[in-house]
């Protein structure tokens, strides 16, 4: 049995492994949590995630090792030969170099650099290690930056939005319709695909770009801000993201399958939409599920403690009007401030 080796084991892994056994495959998850949420669905090596010994038990009988998020320690890919590749962790990982890679693509993005060169206000965000709105702070006076900051440009956009694409061993790139997206502290709330409007091919050209030039293979997200019917480019992720989490309901071929089939080198599938869909994230503690299904939603709990503002599972309604997706997101809104779940 092809065997599956993944840097990281929280929810992303989690939902790998249940996308790959389906079809054959065994996991094996390298995370310092004993408690790591995926060991539910493969087998867990416990150890930090640069320790060579814990690497190479992670790599040893694998057909191809991969990651689930993106502050994978560089060094940790290259000795286990991870997919995608390091050097779109040496990009994705520092936000100024992020940046430098866009502009370098010509793929249009914030002004960013020192506070007095973007204007004010301004929003400080920390290179490394920031996700989910953390690392970020308002500048509204002119200030020198730490070395580890980098300005940018507060952008007045119109709507969020980001695309999901994957790229094959043999460069066959798919890519699934783009996602409207709200957050809220910093943290996806709901994504919403196909977005209305939305200027796919555009999307299209800046993920392939990056795609082309980082020679990646497996699935990457881009976010974007619409402004004025024009893209900006925010970040990239490489990894498989939280706005594409509809695609395990509502898209011919996931996203998390297509990683799998890209890093094994098998044949691409199809990223159509079979219907609309909507995905809301159930964060903090769960609402109640038999009313979730009772809705018609596609449930997905990950198997961790509630904790606030922890992302606990999501919930997918494919094809469903307004008002029935409206009640799904109170349901969750709810359970996250009340911290009491049903």
């Amino acid at each position: 049995m092809t065997v599956v080796g993944c840097i990281g084991g929280g929810q992303l892994g989690r939902m790998l492994a249940l996308a790959g056994i389906p079809l054959g495959l065994r996991f094996r998850f390298l995370d310092p949590g004993p408690d790591a949420c995926a060991a539910a669905v493969g087998e867990l090596v416990v150890g930090p995630y640069d320790d060579p010994d814990a690497l190479d038990r992670l790599a040893d009988g694998a057909a191809v090792v991969t990651y689930e998020f993106e502050n994978v320690p560089v060094g940790a890919a290259e000795r286990v030969g991870a997919l995608p590749g390091p050097v779109a962790l040496r990009e994705g990982q520092d936000r100024l170099r992020e940046k430098e890679l866009f502009t370098r693509l010509g793929i249009p993005t914030a002004r960013f650099g020192g506070v007095e060169a973007v204007g004010l206000p301004a929003l400080v965000k920390k290179r490394r290690l920031g996700y989910d709105g953390k690392g970020q702070r308002l500048a509204e006076t002119v200030e020198p930056l730490a070395e580890d900051e980098l300005a940018e440009e507060l952008v007045p956009f119109d709507r969020e939005l980001s695309i999901v694409a994957v790229r094959g061993r043999d460069g066959d790139t798919r890519f699934w319709p783009v996602a409207e997206n709200v957050h809220r502290e910093g943290i996806l709330r709901v994504s919403r695909a196909p977005a209305p409007g939305a200027p796919q091919a555009e999307a299209e050209v800046i993920a392939a770009r990056l795609l082309d030039e980082l020679g990646y293979v497996g699935v990457l997200a881009v976010e974007l801000f619409e402004v004025d019917g024009r893209l900006l480019a925010n970040e990239f992720a490489p990894r498989v993201h939280n706005t594409g989490h509809w695609t395990i309901d509502g898209a011919v071929t996931s996203q998390f399958e297509n990683h799998l089939r890209a890093v094994l080198g098998w044949p691409l599938g199809p990223t159509d939409a079979i219907a609309p869909s909507v995905m809301v994230n159930l964060l903090g503690d769960l609402p109640s599920l038999p009313r979730l299904l009772e809705l018609g939603a596609h449930v997905h709990v990950y198997g961790k403690e509630p904790r606030q503002g922890r992302k606990l599972g999501h919930a997918t309604l494919v094809g469903a009007d307004d008002e029935t997706v409206a009640e799904a997101a109170r349901l969750a809104d709810a359970a996250a401030s009340s911290g009491s779940g049903a």
